[in-house]
């Protein structure tokens, strides 16, 4: 069976955004199948429309299906996994919040958008129940992230943390063009 990646986009990002492109090209010199869908609404995220977007995309996920995501795309993908009774390989998160630091709100329009993401409780009992291959990818500047996420991941999802150094928001604005740790935890992840 061909082995699937889902790479989903933060808020206000794209397909060509930082290491997006340079993973999918790794992956699929891999024989992974990748799809790395520009996400709807990108400006003005809302769970509403990229949960079911995702759900739309992925059909019928099974142990070789894998994600990643990269901010509110890692949110995405732990609500659409609340909503799926199979399992899937596993995700590897970066740079994912369960809470944000003052300067990712930086407006009316901000609070709004990050209002629902922040209060609609997401239910971790559930997205475990989907996989037990979770890795967390944190770094230790991230502007908008506060590193105390990452034990919010550690003890609702046993996920493993990687800290990595001074990579920012691992956005294409920090110079993140290549994140060779996340090919290195999904080859593991997959084997």
């Amino acid at each position: 069976m061909t082995k699937r990646v889902f790479i989903i986009h933060g808020w206000e990002s794209s397909p060509s955004e930082g290491w997006f492109p340079w993973l999918k090209k790794e992956l699929e010199k891999r024989d992974f199948q990748t799809k790395v869908p520009a996400m709807p609404e990108t400006d003005y995220p809302r769970i509403d429309i990229w949960v079911p977007f995702l759900a739309k995309l992925v059909k019928n996920p099974d142990k070789d299906t894998y994600f990643v995501g990269h901010s509110i795309g890692c949110q995405t993908i732990m609500r659409y996994l609340e909503t799926i009774n199979g399992k899937i390989g596993g995700a590897v998160f970066v740079g994912g919040w369960v809470s944000l630091t003052p300067m990712a709100i930086r407006s009316q329009e901000d609070r709004e958008i990050v209002k629902p993401w922040l209060e609609k409780p997401i239910d971790f009992e559930k997205v475990k129940k989907a996989t037990r291959n979770f890795v967390a990818i944190f770094s230790d500047n991230d502007p908008f992230v506060p590193l105390e996420n990452s034990k919010t991941y550690k003890k609702k999802l046993g996920a493993k943390i990687i800290i990595q150094h001074n990579k920012g928001h691992f956005s294409g604005s920090d110079n993140i063009k290549k994140l060779p740790v996340v090919l290195r935890e999904l080859i593991k992840m997959a084997k």
